[in-house]
C-alpha cells in the first residue's frame, strides 16, 4: 500500500461516499474509484460494499483502516523528521575533547544542546589529544574537537573558546619551587615528564621551542599517557613538566606546585574545529549554541597575531 492510496482509502473510509470523498481529496471521483479497485486489487481483497445508492466497509476495509493510519502517520513523521534534520534540530554530532582540562566546559556545551536541541544525539569522545583529534575530524570520524593547536591546516574551520597560560609543575620540595616564577635556562638540567606528541601536538612544540631559545635539549624521562598521570608523576619527584593552567585549574594536585616563567610566553588558544564546509545541519547547530556557551575570550587576553597556518621552523 503507497501513502496516496491509504489517505485515499482512509478517507472513504469516513466518509462513506466517493463524490464526498473525492471532493476532500482535491482529485475528480473517477480517478478515486480507480485507485480503490487498484488498491482492492494489489490487497487480493474487497474493501468496500458499494452501489449507487450506499458504501460500507466490509470486514477487510475495517481490519485496513488502522495499518493505513499508521503508515500515514509514519510518513508524516519521516517528513517531519527530514524537516528538522534540515534546521538542526535532529541529527548527530560527534565532539572529541582531551579530557580534565576542558570537562567543564564540554559538560556545559553538552547540557545546553541538550536544553535548546533536545533531538540531536550528541556523542563525547574524551581522551583525544589535540593532534589525534585533528586527524579525526580532518578523517571523517569525529565532526567537532576542542583542543589546542599552534597551527591548522587549511581545510580546517575553528572559533577561539579560552585561552591558557603555560605553567611548570614542580614537585613542592623542589628547589625552585620557592620562587614567585622561573627562568627557562634554570631548567636546563631538569628531568621532564611530558605527554604524547605529534605532528601538531602544542606541548612538545611548545617546549621544543622554550628548550631551543634557553640553549638546551629537554631530557625527557617519561610520557604520561594523560594529564592526570603527568601530575601524579611530578607529585611524586620523579620530574618536572610544561603544563596548562587548566590542568592546574581542574586537576587534583598533591604535592605540586606551579609557576609561570619569566620568559613572556605566547597564550596557548583552546579551539573548536571542525571540516571547513561541513553541511551537517547539526554540527553547525552545535557550533551555534558553543557561541553562548563558550564565548570568545576578551580580546586583552588574546595575543593579536592570526593562527599560522604551518608549523614554525623550529617545529617541524
Amino acid at each position: 500500500m503507497e501513502i496516496q492510496q491509504a489517505r485515499a482509502f482512509l478517507v472513504v473510509a469516513e466518509e462513506l461516499h466517493f463524490g464526498r470523498a473525492a471532493k476532500r481529496l482535491h482529485m475528480a471521483q473517477p480517478p478515486l474509484s480507480r485507485l480503490i479497485r487498484q488498491l482492492e486489487a494489489e490487497l487480493d481483497g474487497t474493501l468496500f460494499e458499494r452501489n449507487t445508492r450506499h458504501v460500507s466497509l466490509t470486514p477487510q476495509g475495517e481490519a485496513l483502516i488502522e495499518p493505513a493510519r499508521e503508515l500515514v502517520l509514519l510518513a508524516e513523521r519521516i517528513k517531519d523528521v527530514v524537516r528538522k534534520s534540515k534546521a538542526g534540530e535532529v541529527g548527530r554530532a560527534r565532539i572529541g575533547f582531551a579530557g580534565a582540562s576542558v570537562n567543564q566546559a564540554v559538560g556545559e556545551l553538552a547540557r545546553q544542546i541538550r536544553r535548546k536541541r533536545p533531538g540531536i544525539s550528541l556523542e563525547l569522545h574524551s581522551s583525544q589529544f589535540s593532534h589525534v583529534g585533528l586527524e579525526k575530524v580532518l578523517d571523517g570520524s569525529l565532526d567537532l574537537v576542542i583542543g589546542r593547536w599552534d597551527f591548522l591546516p587549511p581545510g580546517i574551520s575553528s572559533r577561539l573558546t579560552a585561552v591558557e597560560e603555560l605553567l611548570i609543575a614542580l614537585p613542592e620540595n623542589h628547589s625552585l619551587a620557592a620562587n614567585d616564577a622561573v627562568s627557562a635556562e634554570d631548567l636546563a638540567d631538569e628531568a621532564w615528564i611530558v605527554l604524547p606528541g605529534g605532528a601538531g601536538a602544542t606541548l612538545p612544540n611548545r617546549l621544543n621551542t622554550l628548550a631551543v631559545n634557553a640553549g638546551f635539549v629537554p631530557r625527557i624521562v617519561q610520557v604520561a599517557p594523560d594529564s592526570w598521570t603527568l601530575v601524579v608523576l611530578v607529585g611524586a619527584g620523579v620530574g618536572i613538566s610544561l603544563i596548562l593552567s587548566s590542568v592546574r585549574d581542574n586537576i587534583p594536585s598533591r604535592g605540586v606546585v606551579y609557576r609561570p616563567l619569566k620568559q613572556e610566553q605566547r597564550p596557548v588558544e583552546v579551539r573548536l574545529i571542525w571540516r571547513k564546509g561541513d553541511l551537517n545541519p547539526a554540527v553547525q547547530a552545535v557550533i551555534e549554541i558553543s557561541e553562548s556557551v563558550l564565548p570568545v575570550p576578551d580580546p586583552a587576553t588574546v595575543e593579536h597575531a592570526p593562527l599560522s597556518l604551518r608549523p614554525p621552523a623550529d617545529c617541524r
